[in-house]
């Protein structure tokens, strides 16, 4: 076989150093384009690849979720952010949180001593010539977003994200939190109780803060899974109660009884040394920030690591400009992968850099491209970026999207939803297990 050519891989994100890694363990050589540390967007801090800038919990690890379903699909395929991701890994219950510099320290080292990866620290602003991935991000730079923007067939749309502000624990008033996992699943959470008139003077106080201005934000343009919890609040009185504080599952050990509300923190790095406010994305301004989210019973003295922010997000409308592996239609050396091809979530995103890279990997060795079926979590993600719809919008994975089991001779199904949800996972892990193209 002849010399492979090069790959440029734009943006070293999750989606970017995971589409990179599939190349490289291929025997695929790649010029990886990362922007930072010369220049940074106003959510990025660190100058590691595969930066965490919201929440440092990639969500369940069980395989009765989607989610867990799409992790391990990822693990068996040799996905270099699971790798990183287990490595780094702290208590989160049953879900997979990590240890934000430890992850994304990996990363970075395993690219920067592959053999085959270059690495260009430099802003890309125009859509490369030759076999390529751009997974520029939400936060694409404004000239690179020119020039996606130019391709034909090409459609942008914007939506917003938030972020949740970070505390320092041992600014905790442990004497006010207890310590636990909803429904006995372990101690891996600290837990903020409120009683019914703690919540509604929190509420009040939600609903008269002041917010930052955010350049077009509009409440209809936020992507429902990283909603402001002061937009939540508006939405009615009890929304948080039976949203983000929810106190199902949990038992407050000095009442012996399941409190009003809860405000859960969960472990943000390996040391313990800062959690994170769960399911408090938000725009209040700073000084709101510590105003208000002092009100939570146990944080009245907290120091604050990183507070909450918004920004903008740009996503493709690709539905019609990708396929199903994430390549551009009409162009078969040129894929984008990450949030802005309408995938949502961190996992989410790096399994497109991963289908782009595998797929753009035998393209150029002259093998055929994985097909990917319906009843995998990869091939279902990879089937809704580029089926047509009527309101494309960024979706996490969810089961809805995968093939539901075949009924069986007698037309029945299996009844139990978690039993259901396993049985899909294990069809899913076995076919793709035996696959040759998982194996580099």
């Amino acid at each position: 076989m002849s010399e492979l050519p090069r790959v440029t891989v734009v943006g070293a994100g999750l989606a970017g150093c995971e589409a990179a890694w599939q190349l490289v363990r291929r025997g695929v050589p790649v010029r990886l384009v990362e922007m930072k540390p010369g220049k940074y967007t106003p959510a990025h801090h660190s100058p590691d690849f595969a930066e965490l800038v919201c929440s440092n919990s990639l969500r369940s690890d069980q395989l009765t979720n989607a989610v867990g379903l799409l992790k391990e699909e990822m693990r068996v395929c040799g996905s270099l952010i699971m790798e990183a991701a287990d490595a780094a890994r702290v208590p989160a219950g049953g879900a997979l949180a990590v240890d934000r510099a430890q992850f994304s320290g990996r990363i970075t080292a395993r690219m920067r001593e592959h053999p085959l990866a270059e690495i260009v620290e430099a802003e890309a602003d125009a859509v490369p010539e030759g076999p390529a991935v751009i997974a520029t991000g939400p936060l694409t730079s404004d000239a690179m977003s020119r020039a996606i923007a130019g391709m034909p067939g090409v459609g942008t749309l914007n939506f917003y994200d938030a972020a949740a502000p970070i505390v320092m624990t041992d600014s905790i008033d442990m004497e006010k939190v207890f310590r636990q996992s909803r429904y006995d699943r372990g101690s891996d959470y600290l837990n903020c109780p409120m009683d019914e008139k703690e919540y509604n003077d929190f509420v009040d106080a939600l609903l008269t803060a002041e917010t930052a201005e955010v350049h077009g934000f509009e409440e209809s343009a936020v992507f429902e899974g990283c909603m402001p919890v002061e937009s939540m609040a508006r939405r009615g009185r009890m929304v948080l109660a039976f949203g983000p504080l929810k106190p199902v599952g949990l038992r407050d050990p000095r009442t012996g009884k399941e409190p009003f509300a809860v405000v859960q923190l969960r472990q943000d790095d390996a040391g313990g040394t800062m959690v994170n406010l769960v399911g408090f994305q938000t725009r209040l301004k700073f000084p709101e920030q510590r105003r208000v989210f002092g009100m939570i019973p146990g944080l009245e003295n907290a120091v604050f690591a990183r507070y909450g922010v918004m920004h903008r997000n740009t996503f493709l409308n690709s539905p019609g400009f990708l396929d199903a592996n994430f390549g551009v239609i009409g162009r078969k050396d040129l894929y984008f992968a990450g949030q802005m091809t309408g995938v949502e979530g961190y996992v989410e995103s790096a399994a497109s850099g991963l289908v782009a890279g595998l797929s753009l990997a035998a393209a150029l060795k002259g093998e055929a491209r994985p097909v990917l079926p319906g009843f995998t979590a990869l091939g279902a993600m990879g089937r809704y970026v580029s089926t047509p719809n009527r309101s494309f919008q960024p979706m996490n994975c969810t089961f809805g999207l995968i093939d539901p089991l075949p009924v069986d001779a007698q037309h029945k199904r299996i009844r139990k939803k978690a039993e259901r949800y396993a049985a899909v996972s294990e069809r899913s892990l076995q076919w793709l297990k035996a696959q040759a193209f998982v194996k580099a």
